[in-house]
């Protein structure tokens, strides 16, 4: 019959071994460029247009200005996000600011931008080639010896997702209040039938 020290060693290689088989925290690849598509509601027409990032481009009566863009390595889960603020131009040229967080292409439906006319979301990341890697798990703590007590564990702090490495993003007012006007780069009208929905004029 094995001795008690024979077993708890070969618990602790198999423990080992497990930590180095289990898959650590995805890394993620940051993206110059954000792709959205938007909906216009009245006439139906859906454009797909390119921001780049810190770049503010209208589309109807909306002004996206998108901060970060991630997506995965081929090796990891897919996984497009990009975190974006979003104000609505009235029609007494007012800005006020309707949508302030993160946007997932896989669910556009829970995490797209619904206006009463215009509804924006999140389609893809592109232009990226810089790998920026997360921290890795923790290593695990070896089982007690025989006739130690095992120390209690430490609970972890409830995890946030971390802010983009390199780049800050501020707290935004609550949505719904005034804002800053921003003058866009791009304009896309949807009601447009020329063009492919970009100003008519020819203006930025």
């Amino acid at each position: 019959m094995p001795s008690l020290r024979r077993v708890l060693a070969f618990a602790a290689l198999s423990g080992a071994a497990l930590a180095l088989a289990a898959p650590a925290k995805a890394d993620r690849i940051r993206n110059p460029v954000a792709v959205f598509a938007g909906l216009d509601k009245i006439t139906g027409r859906i454009i797909s247009f390119e921001v780049a990032i810190d770049e503010t481009v209208q589309f109807g009566a909306l002004q996206l200005t998108p901060r970060v863009c991630w997506t995965r390595p081929p090796t990891e889960a897919p996984q497009t996000t990009s975190f974006t603020e979003v104000d609505e131009v009235t029609f007494n040229n007012e800005y006020r600011r309707i949508f302030t967080g993160w946007m997932y292409a896989a669910s556009p439906g829970l995490h797209g931008v619904e206006h009463a006319i215009y509804d924006v979301w999140l389609t893809d990341c592109k232009g990226g080639t810089e790998l920026v890697v997360d921290p890795k798990e923790p290593e695990p703590t070896p089982p007690p010896t025989a006739g130690q007590r095992p120390e209690r564990p430490v609970r972890p702090a409830r995890e946030t997702p971390p802010p983009p490495a390199g780049q800050r993003i501020d707290v935004a007012p609550p949505q719904g209040v005034p804002v800053q006007p921003r003058a866009p780069t791009q304009r896309f009208f949807p009601t447009n039938p020329a063009g492919g929905g970009r100003d008519p004029t020819g203006g930025n």
